[in-house]
């Protein structure tokens, strides 16, 4: 090959990346969501999916990539190439808890991703089978002292913020209670519901119909005020636990990403989250919408980073990679 044709061909070469980069940045994104379909972080992916375009020069498409509690999908996301056409959905606590818990973390939350935005926060929960008979919080830790033995509480997975608030009652309240991990929410339900499990700590959005209906009952909420769902229940502050347990969903890009299209990205989730009708879809699924700046994720990580670092470190929990 002489000069000239290497000279053509690198700038060839140099032609198609940016013309690849262009098409990149300006043609499909998919936000990767490392849970199922179905639930209420699933449906934020597809508001934001279906509103996005409108602000964005771009597609937007969901792809559920699951396994190992969120962790197959932040993996593939923190792997991928820093073009646009990929984004990471997932709640917070899969973000700064994941790392803590694993004997080799497999990402670095603030070095290895780009943040966009803060999208919305949910709540967690206590809630009580009806067939222990309790109706308010202190009626539980009664119930838990007189019953030791069958002081037994489900949490949805380990190494999650249910599994670490139920510990944290636990040393809060000098009681000895014993934690069963589920694979997931639905079958806690159907557990407290006939009474095979006498309460649970879990999500809002996956107690509050049959708490409704009277199969179950929420007993408190972890935010740091009352829940705009349920305003006759107090939150764990109110009961005599000084815990603020929020969990919260979040959008990243692979590290290396561009700031200013992060910052675009997150600028048009906050416009889509503002829309009535995005609202009211959410609310319904007791998701709060939030939008924020990329700072303002970065605060909310490392806020909760701060707080949960000692209480992960306490329990000595681990799990294998």
């Amino acid at each position: 090959m002489n000069r000239r044709e290497f000279v053509a061909g690198s700038l060839a070469l140099s032609v198609g990346a940016k013309a690849g980069r262009a098409r990149a940045q300006s043609g499909l994104t998919k936000i990767i969501f490392p849970f199922a379909a179905g639930g209420s972080g699933d449906m934020l992916c597809r508001q934001l999916a279906q509103y996005l375009p409108a602000s964005l020069d771009r597609n937007f498409i969901v792809e559920n990539r699951t396994g190992g509690d969120g962790l197959i999908g932040i993996r593939s996301v923190k792997s991928a190439p820093p073009d646009g056409a990929t984004a990471l959905v997932t709640t917070g606590p899969t973000m700064y808890l994941l790392p803590m818990v694993e004997n080799e973390p497999s990402y670095d939350s603030a070095k290895d991703f780009v943040p966009v935005s803060q999208l919305a926060r949910f709540e967690f929960v206590v809630v009580a089978s009806p067939s222990i008979g309790v109706t308010d919080f202190k009626q539980l830790v009664d119930w838990v002292k007189a019953n030791p033995s069958k002081a037994s509480y489900g949490v949805p997975s380990s190494g999650t913020i249910p599994h670490f608030t139920g510990w944290q009652l636990e040393k809060t309240l000098g009681l000895s209670m014993t934690r069963v991990p589920y694979r997931g929410s639905a079958p806690i339900i159907t557990d407290l519901v006939a009474g095979h499990l006498p309460f649970a700590v879990t999500t809002l959005a996956d107690t509050i119909t049959q708490h409704r209906a009277g199969g179950i009952r929420i007993l408190a909420v972890s935010g740091p005020t009352r829940s705009q769902f349920l305003p006759d229940v107090p939150n764990l502050k109110e009961a005599g636990v000084d815990l603020v347990a929020d969990g919260w969903y979040g959008m990243w890009l692979p590290a290396g990403s561009s700031p200013d299209f992060a910052r675009k990205l997150g600028a048009a989730a906050a416009t889509v989250l503002a829309k009535p009708d995005v609202k009211e879809k959410l609310n319904v699924v007791t998701l709060i919408p939030v939008g924020s700046t990329p700072e303002d994720l970065t605060k909310a990580l490392a806020a909760d980073t701060a707080f949960w670092k000692p209480i992960v470190k306490a329990t000595g929990y681990k799990i294998t990679n």
